[in-house]
């Protein structure tokens, strides 16, 4: 403690000094405005408060000052390494493709040579301000932010706990608030549908069809082989997905059902599969088909749409026509959110009751012209694809 002055004045200002550790340098000393005491004894009490509201001898302070001095980026490629070799919910190989597409697009080169004890609010307060700057969406940059989050959070000790724990103050950083009525999700109509079929011939005919009448996941399409399918093709059995070519579990445990098809649909898949062992939809090789030259085939119909678009058609097919929701749940492989849910899990079980709704709700757009496809030549676009 000490004044401008000596001895002790009880009417001038004071100031305390403290030592306080920097992560990857020597200790440095600060200097605080402690106001009026009127006592040294006064003053050194309010410096140990201020000590104390500030956290600065905290554990967790002490922790995260004597740390080593690890750089966000450093720590950002543990972090990548971690969640795709961890046991306890592991993340699937597309979701660390977009977190490593936001580390290299966004995160690293602003934040990337910081020390990891230095990105805390006001770092990620400059990040966001420069993405909304570049005009990204609400939804883009919350995403960015939360890969931030992770990194930062992912730097624990050796009993697991956090490094550098943060209390994140979204208004002070300036995180949009995503609001989902105003998101972007195309879908696609029935006249849209005709002209992609008319615009289409062969597997990826099928393929379209199959997206728009079931509502799979192109990732759960393309893991599709001959021996998923009842012999009748009334029943399919979603039990992989396939991503960059390689095989997956499917996206959650919810995933993994049974998925009926409307009578129409069955007989275009009865014609289709006949004779065909391995993947329904492969290249000439026999590998799975690759999602971006599915995707070239869709744009060159004209459509620009992504293959959600379908599973959203298929969605509000099923609202039309007022399919119990325990249903539409389990055709699209969505989670049960409530006991009643969970209650009704039977149901899934009786055959014949969901064939009878299958078919009550129909397609949703028509198939006719489309059969006959066993006659029908690939291209030599379709054999090197």
């Amino acid at each position: 403690m000490f004044q401008h002055c000596k001895p002790w004045n009880p009417r001038v200002p004071s100031y305390g000094r403290y030592w306080f550790d920097v992560p990857g340098a020597e200790r440095k000393r600060r200097t605080v405005a402690l106001g009026v005491c009127a006592t040294r004894s006064a003053a050194r009490r309010k410096l140990r408060e201020y000590i104390e509201v500030e956290g600065i001898n905290t554990n967790e302070s002490f922790t995260s000052t004597t740390a080593p001095a690890t750089t966000f980026r450093t720590q950002a490629a543990k972090w990548i390494q971690a969640v795709s070799t961890r046991r306890r919910e592991p993340v699937k190989p597309a979701t660390i493709s977009g977190w490593q597409h936001s580390l290299d697009k966004w995160v690293l080169p602003n934040l990337g040579d910081l020390l990891l004890a230095d990105v805390g609010n006001a770092a990620l307060k400059g990040l966001v301000e420069q993405m909304f700057c570049a005009g990204l969406s609400a939804q883009t940059i919350v995403t960015h932010s939360k890969v931030v989050k992770m990194v930062v959070a992912s730097a624990i000790n050796s009993e697991g706990e956090q490094i550098h724990p943060r209390k994140w103050n979204h208004d002070f950083i300036g995180l949009p608030i995503v609001q989902r009525e105003n998101q972007h999700r195309p879908t696609v109509t029935e006249a849209e549908l005709g002209e992609i079929f008319a615009s289409t011939k062969g597997r990826y005919l099928v393929l379209f069809a199959l997206l728009a009448g079931t509502g799979l996941r192109i990732g759960e399409a393309l893991g599709l082989k001959s021996i998923d399918l009842l012999s009748d093709c009334r029943v399919l059995y979603v039990r992989r997905s396939v991503w960059h070519g390689q095989e997956q579990q499917p996206k959650t445990p919810n995933a993994v059902r049974e998925v009926d098809i409307a009578e129409p649909l069955s007989r275009l898949l009865r014609e289709y599969v006949r004779g065909k062992s391995g993947y329904l939809f492969a290249a000439a090789s026999g590998r799975p088909l690759q999602q971006r030259n599915v995707l070239r085939t869709l744009h060159a119909t004209g459509k620009k749409v992504g293959f959600h678009a379908f599973r959203r058609f298929r969605t509000e097919t099923l609202r039309r026509a007022r399919v119990p929701e325990d249903l539409i749940k389990l055709w699209l492989g969505h989670s049960k959110n409530t006991v009643t849910d969970f209650y009704a899990g039977g149901l899934s079980k009786d055959l014949a009751w969901r064939l009878e709704w299958c078919d009550r709700v129909g397609l949703g757009f028509s198939l006719v012209g489309l059969l006959g496809l066993q006659n029908v030549v690939m291209t030599d676009s379709e054999k090197a694809a």
